[in-house]
């Protein structure tokens, strides 16, 4: 089996200190790069995905309702779309990333694209992966995302759920349920710090 792990958003403004900051987001970084320094070779591949937006429309609102819309945030150009410092020695290990979302909402990592190669399911079919893992942020948001494109794509499909932080537990719940229903396998503890 050829596996392959998809961390998912784990930047700046979605941690500690970022206009859309989830709890717990820095130590989930910092988790996240100490799992790659002890099972990265376990991986055929390992990538990334990212916030990518420079006009996403109404996903960006003054008043967000925090379903459809949000603060700004990810923004190209600006800290708050970089990497997380603490997770920087696992996305050294990374072979590409994938970003998404420049003109739209984009919440999978399967919407993000790759300068080089094009859509993640591309790079992941022409690697033959079978399986693969998620982490990163949100559980809720794109980490559920990313982990139901997967399973719809044909790979097994895990989350990581110590590896991933949530903002909320009502949300963070509904997204588990989802993930269950889709049969995603789960592994570890659902991780809510706020």
């Amino acid at each position: 089996m050829t596996r392959a792990l998809i961390i998912v958003d784990v930047q700046n403004d979605f941690c500690e200190g970022g206009s859309l900051a989830v709890a717990g987001g820095t130590q989930v970084a910092s988790e996240i790069a100490e799992y790659v320094r002890a099972q990265g070779d376990d991986y055929t591949t390992i990538v990334a995905t990212a916030d990518w937006h420079i006009d996403p429309g109404t996903h960006w609102s003054d008043s967000p309702d925090f379903v459809d819309s949000w603060p700004v945030h990810c923004e190209v150009g600006t800290a708050g779309a970089d990497f997380r410092p603490e997770v920087l020695p696992a996305i050294e290990r990374t072979d590409r990333t994938f970003r998404k979302g420049e003109y739209e909402a984009a919440y999978s990592g399967f919407e993000g694209k790759s300068e080089d190669d094009g859509a993640l399911v591309d790079w992941l079919r022409s690697r033959e992966i079978s399986s693969v893992d998620v982490c990163g942020i949100a559980t809720d948001f794109c980490v559920k995302a990313t982990a139901l494109d997967a399973k719809a794509a044909g790979f097994d499909t895990t989350v990581l759920l110590d590896l991933t932080a949530g903002v909320s537990s009502s949300t963070t719940a509904d997204a588990l349920r989802a993930l269950r229903d889709n049969e995603v396998g789960l592994t570890g503890t659902p991780v809510v710090r706020s």
